[in-house]
């Protein structure tokens, strides 16, 4: 049987491949989408890889290929009021009386709108939410909105237009919400990683791994540190990239923003960890998803303290 299944493997690598670069271009809008669901670049991606598996699943059992883009939009969609239900999310309740904007159902994309925050996006119902997300930050049209809801045209105007209203009403100040508070011991191992990183001390880093340490290159790989030497592999393969980290929050979790190059100012992409008794537990890579950094909001480590 462990014969078989490898000798499936190349097969179901080169598919799985080929699947990922005919979705590569749609990828970043189908986070952009899912980011602003969830309220966070980690969450979305989380919800955009649950949708990649479900459509890569049902594409094997079809006869037919679908319409991509507005396929995967609605297993996104799916997904995503999925992850909601199951956080129970507390949401704010429809407005009654609608300001003059709210009613332009044909606008386009709404700049003040793509850049918002994140967090703007949470206090909005799902549904509109969605509509929201949809029509103003993509740029959908009703009918494809609708669609993508599984609803009505009719019904997609409504949730436009109290979504609008209510981000109308919201404070829109451009902070990271805390998450919960950070322990001394997290603060410790998190700025040990950086100092580490920085000094390209990879036995030092080395160090910091617990035993059963795990290691998930988001899109690529998910392997034990210890097995066939991955630790190694992985620290070979930082050395040859011009990289500076840095901790701080993204969306008020803790993480690790990278620069590439080092002087850059601007996140290339993140890197969380996991810790348990001061050891790194889990290292989740997101070089390889770099469209999250366009949405994050990083807060850098001189403001660690405070969480």
């Amino acid at each position: 049987m462990q014969d078989q299944t490898r000798a499936l493997l190349p097969a179901m690598m080169e598919a799985r491949d080929r699947f990922m670069e005919l979705i590569d271009e749609i990828r970043p809008e189908l986070h952009r989408y899912c980011a602003r669901m969830t309220g966070s670049v980690f969450d979305g991606e989380d919800v955009v890889q649950e949708t990649l598996a479900k459509a890569y699943f049902a594409l094997g059992q079809m006869t037919q290929p679908p319409n991509l883009r507005p396929w995967l939009f609605r297993i996104a969609h799916n997904t995503a009021m999925d992850f909601l239900k199951r956080y129970d999310r507390q949401h704010v309740e429809p407005v009654a009386d609608l300001p003059e904007r709210a009613q332009r159902e044909d606008d386009g994309i709404d700049p003040l709108l793509v850049e918002a925050a994140l967090s703007a996006f949470t206090e909005l119902p799902p549904v509109q939410r969605s509509a929201v997300i949809l029509k103003d930050v993509l740029g959908q049209s009703l009918e494809d909105a609708a669609s993508t809801m599984g609803t009505t045209v009719g019904a997609v105007k409504a949730a436009l237009s109290r979504g609008r209203a209510n981000i109308a009403r919201a404070p829109h100040a451009a902070t990271v919400p805390p998450g919960q508070r950070l322990s001394e011991e997290k603060q410790t191992t998190l700025r040990r990683y950086v100092d580490l990183f920085n000094a390209h001390d990879w036995d030092g880093l080395r160090a910091l791994l617990g035993d059963e340490s795990r290691l998930d290159v988001v899109s690529r790989v998910q392997q034990r540190m210890a097995d066939a030497g991955y630790c190694d592999r992985y620290a070979k393969y930082l050395e040859t990239e011009e990289l500076r980290a840095r901790a701080g929050f993204v969306d008020g979790v803790p993480a690790i923003a990278m620069f590439s190059p080092a002087t850059s100012r601007q996140p290339a992409y993140f890197v969380l960890l996991e810790t348990d008794a001061g050891k790194i537990a889990l290292v989740r890579d997101f070089r390889y998803v770099p469209y999250i950094a366009r949405d994050a909001r990083f807060l850098p480590d001189r403001d660690l303290d405070r969480f």
